[in-house]
């Protein structure tokens, strides 16, 4: 489905994305955590009781562990975007503080969407396939520029876009 140049993803699309390896990694970066804070944390002569340790255990890993999954979350979306994913994902461990998680964010690209006739990959946008030459948005009848699919206006020369009155429709493209 297509909304303007962007492509429609539910949260439950996303979530699927993530490796099943960067749940584990989770849940083993958690578990080292907490053991090192209630163990280690604890041989100081003035650490803090047991409960204070077990909690700061488990923010401390939580956050580590959310970094780590956010870490696996970017190496797969890479690869789904068409971008490098081994580059993404150095860049997202070793640039400090978060910022190179927050980089891909800012800078990936926009997944690509299928050509409903030849299954090509297209980028967003497009109007027509590359490959076949199929139109993929809807265009007026008028000036013969893209108009979006709930448009009854040109918004470009103001001509009528009825179904009646000649808009070439096109089919909606399904994303890659």
């Amino acid at each position: 489905m297509t909304l303007g140049n962007q492509t429609s993803t539910r949260s439950k699309d996303e979530i699927h994305i993530f490796a099943p390896w960067a749940f584990s990694l989770f849940g083993i970066v958690f578990l080292t955590i907490v053991v090192l804070f209630v163990t280690i944390v604890g041989r100081d002569p003035k650490a803090p009781p047991l409960v204070t340790r077990c909690l700061l255990g488990m923010l401390a890993g939580a956050v580590l562990g959310c970094y780590a999954v956010l870490i696996g979350y970017v190496n797969q979306d890479a690869g789904r975007r068409g971008m490098s994913r081994l580059l993404w994902t150095l860049i997202a461990i070793f640039v400090p503080n978060g910022l190179g998680i927050v980089l891909y964010f800012v800078l990936r690209k926009p997944r690509a969407v299928t050509c409903p006739q030849c299954n090509a990959a297209v980028e967003p946008g497009f109007s027509y396939c590359p490959s076949c030459r199929n139109r993929l948005r809807p265009a007026c009848p008028h000036c013969q520029r893209s108009v979006d699919p709930g448009d009854k206006f040109c918004p470009y020369c103001g001509g009528t876009l009825e179904l009646g009155a000649g808009v070439s429709s096109a089919p909606a493209i399904q994303p890659h």
